[in-house]
């Protein structure tokens, strides 16, 4: 009997390999040079140094600890791989296992109604047997807009799916398809254009009526109400379609101030106790609630994954990659995370798989309830200890079986408004080894941590058709806001018991755990970042070298290294579709997040290690301000920020433009040149890179332009520091 045919197969990047181990190989030789050089000076006698110890051994640890984190990185240069599916060789659709969909929504005021539910609608539309899909929206606002537009968007459905499916829509979120300016669909004839015109007026008519309602609820405060939406009657129903509809349920947890709620890995552990007692179905696709499903295939694709018998017993989620709509071609704000969906995670891939992303990703309920993927017990006072009270619950997840409360009423109310209250994961396991876990607000990251160190894998698919689309932010405030918290819930993990380069390796392979290490530990870039933005600039200024002659053989290792990182980095964007101005857009969001986000982050995740403070975590802000989308797709930023990102960035630039304006009357006058190069290239290298912040102060006189109160305060504080500085190296 022959084998069946596989369900996926995966490609060997061979000539990468080899271009990413030889550079890994010949930039670490450099970096020992420079090691050496730096060492060498604090052997040296006192007497006979050209520099003081302090801005030197400053300059040292901050070229040793990026050189670390570089290192850490090429982890996921070592073996890249990319992955094909088959999905024509899946069983029949009767035989495909239920797929559970978790939406998850926090504020009706920055996360636009209509927006969640062209979410919810294009997650309905998969095409997936629709009685084996099941879509869960979670409102941690406890809205009644949002359950209203769930209502409304359910009648609206029950034209739109049957739409879809009769004439092969490929976009199915509505918002999507009827924006669009050319349809692919538009030769399908009379009758699709009068069907087509109907389904549009009655989507326009959805929208209204949502608009309508007001939003109220609290974000903090409020009872659980669990709602599975269904029509009353039939009269609504597309005339000769008799297709079946996708389960859809609301889901508000309750909320209360004196109890901690967990943010979204607290939304999604409700999810999964809730929809343990309704569906329960073996796999579970995560969505934020902006990102819609843009292609209607890939659940199929995930189960090539998750039904190949040779890497389904192990595998816990298939991940795709973020993708966004409404990227401009500039894209200044780096917002197609090039880098991490198509450097990293195809590199991690090659290892034992990539990191969950927080959306997009199907994964297996089972991987999900702790333990390791050998561990089962049957012990009702251990498991009660683990999943809590319910025994309802612990049958539905240690046993996979399907309660079905639903045509129960009083039971189903009962259990699940218990699943959903404020305190059903006291003294139980539930964000701790159990779920999405609490300990950090990137639970993703974590998640991903814990089921790799117990043995699961996962797999990272990045068709060539984005599968998920979303809204990216447009202004530079959303932006640094969401790095700020993305950069304290990783650095957050990396100082806690969970701690990649410590919890990982008895556990997993050393490459996966320092490609997590790389992530963990990268915001703390702040400290090399403002070091040599500000160190060698002072320096300058009080005719200080701090880098060796250019005449000096050591100055060709300093050279190497610089250029081989930004050669390397244009190789990787060249190779992955980018430009020279994508290049540049990375170098210079990268500079401007680490004296931001990565220092304030930072300093919030070792605030809360002392206790100083408790997390915080608030959305982005998906409401868009026409004039902020206007200065974005023209490629110009958005200097209306705060005065905590707006200062630190413009004040690193007028400390650069004095010194580098300063250091060329000192070559000119004094003529050491030779000493004083780097250091002057390397005021010149900032100036150029992020030349927008310069124009944003001195040309511009748009709304979005720097503010004067802004460049004021920066030029104080860069003066205050010129000046301490200065009398300290004199002392």
């Amino acid at each position: 009997m022959k084998d069946p045919l596989p369900l996926h197969d995966f490609h060997v990047h061979k000539l990468s390999i080899l271009t990413h181990r030889s550079h890994g190989l010949i930039h670490s030789i450099a970096l020992a040079f420079l090691i050496y050089y730096r060492a060498s000076f604090l052997f040296q006698d006192p007497k006979t140094r050209e520099s003081p110890t302090l801005p030197w051994v400053l300059v040292f640890a901050s070229e040793l600890l990026l050189s670390f984190i570089w290192l850490l990185g090429q982890a996921y240069r070592w073996r890249p791989v990319t992955r094909t599916v088959f999905p024509e060789r899946l069983p029949e659709d009767d035989k495909l296992p239920p797929i559970d969909v978790f939406i998850c929504t926090a504020d009706s005021n920055k996360e636009p109604t209509v927006d969640v539910m062209n979410s919810v609608l294009s997650a309905m539309a998969l095409d997936y047997p629709p009685e084996k899909l099941h879509v869960y929206v979670s409102d941690d606002g406890g809205s009644p807009l949002t359950l209203h537009g769930m209502r409304e968007s359910w009648r609206f459905a029950r034209w739109w799916l049957p739409f879809c499916t009769r004439y092969g829509i490929t976009t199915r979120c509505p918002e999507a398809y009827f924006s669009a300016l050319e349809e692919e669909e538009d030769d399908g004839g009379s009758e699709f254009k009068i069907h087509r015109q109907k389904i549009k007026e009655k989507y326009e008519m959805l929208k209204e009526s949502i608009t309508k309602v007001k939003g109220g609820g609290s974000t903090r405060d409020h009872p659980s109400i669990i709602e599975v939406i269904q029509a009353n009657d039939t009269s609504d129903t597309v005339q000769g379609d008799q297709s079946k509809m996708p389960l859809l349920v609301y889901v508000s947890r309750e909320k209360r101030p004196s109890h901690p709620h967990h943010f979204k890995a607290g939304a999604l552990n409700v999810l999964l106790r809730v929809s343990s007692m309704i569906s329960n179905s073996p796999y579970v696709l995560v969505l934020d609630c902006d990102m819609h499903c843009n292609c209607p295939t890939s659940a199929r694709q995930a189960m090539c994954f998750h039904l190949d018998s040779t890497i389904s017993p192990s595998l816990a989620f298939v991940q795709f990659p973020q993708r966004f709509h409404n990227i401009s071609k500039k894209d200044i704000y780096d917002r197609q995370l090039r880098s991490l969906f198509s450097v990293q995670w195809p590199g991690l891939d090659g290892l034992k798989g990539p990191i969950l992303s927080g959306t997009g990703f199907y994964i297996k309920r089972v991987s999900l309830c702790g333990g390791t993927i050998q561990e089962d017990t049957d012990n009702l006072e251990e498991l009660r200890q683990s999943f809590g009270l319910s025994n309802e619950l612990i049958k539905s997840l240690h046993r996979n079986c399907k309660p079905n409360l639903i045509n129960d009423q009083h039971r189903f109310l009962k259990e699940t408004q218990l699943l959903a209250s404020c305190t059903y994961e006291s003294d139980t396991r539930w964000g701790k080894e159990v779920g999405f876990l609490y300990a950090s607000v990137t639970e993703d990251y974590l998640t991903g941590l814990t089921l790799h160190c117990k043995g699961w894998t996962s797999v990272y698919h990045d068709p060539p058709w984005p599968q998920f689309l979303g809204s990216c932010t447009t202004n530079l405030n959303d932006l640094l806001i969401q790095g700020t918290r993305w950069s304290s819930g990783l650095l957050e993990v990396g100082l806690s018991n969970f701690s990649p380069l410590i919890y990982g390796p008895p556990r997993m392979s050393l490459l996966e755990s320092m490609c997590y290490g790389e992530l963990a530990f990268s915001p703390l870039c702040f400290l090399p970042l403002w070091c040599f933005a500000t160190i060698p600039q002072l320096c300058l200024l009080n005719g200080i070298p701090l880098y060796p002659k250019v005449s000096n053989l050591y100055f060709l290792a300093f050279m190497f290294i610089f250029l081989s990182s930004l050669a390397k980095h244009l190789y990787e964007v060249l190779l992955t579709g980018g430009s020279l101005q994508t290049w540049r857009n990375e170098q210079r969001i990268w500079m401007i997040r680490s004296v931001t986000s990565y220092l304030y982050g930072s300093l919030d995740a070792i605030m809360k290690k002392i206790g100083m403070r408790e997390a915080s975590f608030l959305p982005t802000n998906k409401v868009t301000d026409d004039e902020q989308v206007k200065l974005y797709q023209m490629g110009k930023f958005d200097f209306q920020t705060s005065n905590m990102f707006l200062v630190p960035m413009v004040a690193v630039i007028i400390l650069n433009m004095a010194s580098f304006v300063g250091g060329l009357v000192r070559v000119i006058f004094v003529g050491n040149g030779d000493k004083m190069f780097v250091q002057v290239f390397i005021s010149f290298y900032i100036l150029i890179i992020n030349f927008p912040i310069v124009e944003g102060m001195m040309m511009r006189k748009d709304k979005g332009r720097v503010r004067s109160s802004a460049t004021l305060l920066s030029a104080m504080f860069s003066a205050i520091y010129l000046f301490l500085g200065s009398i300290i190296l004199l002392c």
